[in-house]
């Protein structure tokens, strides 16, 4: 998976000594950042309180006045979203392992390492500008729609979520693949939401399963006395999305017959209730969704490829969860602090055994299943952290186990090379991140970043 491009971060330097940081500006700004220098706390907290920064890099000790860790409190109080690295002598490492826990993003140690410090800012601000650009993408897909439900860090939801606000403000038709419980509701839903039907209704079929006349009736409605039964007239679900968006869910699967009917809709805008001779004008955008291969099926005869060709427009495809699983740990969390609210749960906090054995887990029900485990994981939990303990028994496969089935393939190598091809094969799962990474590995983020050094790895 390819990086972002190189993120360009507003810096906060904090450093008494004016030596050390004028050396720190210098590196950093050959990356491209924008630096402020302050040489003591109370300037910082001030710069904090009025100027946006994405990193801020500060020491640990500054002499008189606030701190360190006061000019951390200062941030997350006025700069939640930065990130905040801490400079420090050895022997306050103990302290700075404090700052972790309460919301550090990292600590180096001095003397001094500049690439170490560039290398560390770097990601930091990386993982602050792609937060940022899904903040940024979740208000304009309109969360209260769920549609971060199939959201993530990973390259290929954001150029989805990218392409699907472009597709928004048209009247194309949609086409979204995927498999069951990726989300394709979801996100037909946000692009309805974000366009310019967005007042007119979004009105859902499931074409799977429905025979041709009972979704002939469905989607075209009819009139009184067209049969046994029909005592009113009924508008069917193109009339009633007349103005908005109507979604075809698993169009695949809709017998051939009416697929004829549904392409004449098409084209020329006009349906016939059944029963009826006169036709009702509809102004509908189609959003179509299938988990089924159509090019196979218009190669089998099982779809029409007039019909194929008309509904196809913009094609956007989610990915299932097994083939993003840095997305899982982020998913989870979400899911999580969503359960707590909606049943008022007491979960706060995974272990990190539940984050490998769950990110591990080839999740064929993809979102849909992830957030139903989530969920009543934490209904049923007795602590205020969920464990391997407590998943259901369909998952509940031991983290030895998970272990042993990702690590079969890595027999007969030495185990530093079987340790190189772990921390390698993690980053790249997690795009990079350490924090996700050390976290999954089980370990310090300070031992990660020495592994990766020493083995020369790239993140």
């Amino acid at each position: 998976m390819g990086k972002m491009e190189t993120a360009v971060a507003e810096i906060l330097i904090v450093e008494d000594e004016v030596a050390h940081a004028e050396a720190m500006e210098e590196g950093l700004s050959r990356l491209g950042h924008r630096c402020t220098v302050v040489h003591d706390g109370e300037s910082a907290v001030a710069r904090l309180a009025g100027q946006p920064f994405d990193v801020i890099v500060t020491d640990l000790m500054l002499g008189k006045g606030p701190s360190g860790l006061d000019v951390l409190e200062a941030a997350q109080k006025h700069q939640p979203a930065a990130k905040v690295i801490l400079v420090t002598a050895h022997s306050s490492v103990d302290t700075c392992k404090q700052a972790l826990q309460r919301g550090a993003t990292d600590y180096i140690e001095k003397p001094l390492d500049l690439d170490e410090l560039r290398v560390v800012v770097q990601r930091a601000a990386e993982e602050t500008a792609q937060r940022r650009l899904i903040r940024d993408l979740k208000q304009q897909l309109d969360e209260k729609y769920g549609f971060e439900n199939i959201i993530g860090h990973s390259k290929e939801m954001l150029e989805i979520l990218q392409a699907a606000r472009r597709i928004a403000k048209s009247d194309l038709p949609v086409l979204i693949l995927g498999e069951s419980g990726t989300g394709k509701e979801l996100l037909a839903n946000a692009i309805h939401v974000n366009s310019n039907r967005a007042d007119g209704r979004f009105v859902a079929i499931n074409c799977a399963g429905l025979s041709e006349t009972l979704l002939e009736d469905e989607l075209f409605g009819h009139v009184k006395g067209a049969y046994t039964g029909a005592t009113t007239d009924r508008p069917g679900r193109f009339e009633h999305a007349d103005g908005g968006t109507l979604f075809l869910d698993e169009v695949g699967d809709m017998p051939l017959a009416m697929q004829a009917k549904l392409l004449r809709v098409l084209e020329n805008g006009e349906v016939v209730r059944v029963g009826a001779n006169e036709p009702v004008r509809v102004n509908v955008r189609i959003i179509s969704a299938t988990n089924s291969d159509l090019t196979t099926k218009v190669a089998d005869k099982e779809f029409r490829e007039d019909l194929y060709f008309r509904v196809k427009g913009a094609t956007l495809e989610i990915p299932p969860l097994r083939t993003r699983r840095q997305d899982i740990p982020v998913l989870i969390s979400h899911f999580l602090k969503a359960a707590g609210e909606a049943h008022g749960g007491k979960v706060k906090t995974t272990s990190s055994d539940l984050i490998r054995v769950l990110t591990a887990y080839p999740w064929p029900g993809n979102v849909r299943q992830l957030r139903n485990v989530v969920e009543n994981m934490s209904v049923l939990a007795e602590g205020d952290q969920l464990t391997v303990d407590d998943l259901p028994p369909e998952i509940h496969r031991r983290p030895e186990e998970i272990a042993g089935a990702q690590l079969g393939e890595l027999a007969g190598i030495s185990l530093e090379e079987a340790e190189k091809q772990l921390i390698r094969n993690t980053l790249k799962m997690v795009s990079g991140s350490r924090e996700r990474a050390a976290k999954i590995l089980g370990i310090g983020e300070r031992t990660l970043y020495r592994k990766i050094k020493e083995y020369g790895l790239k993140e």
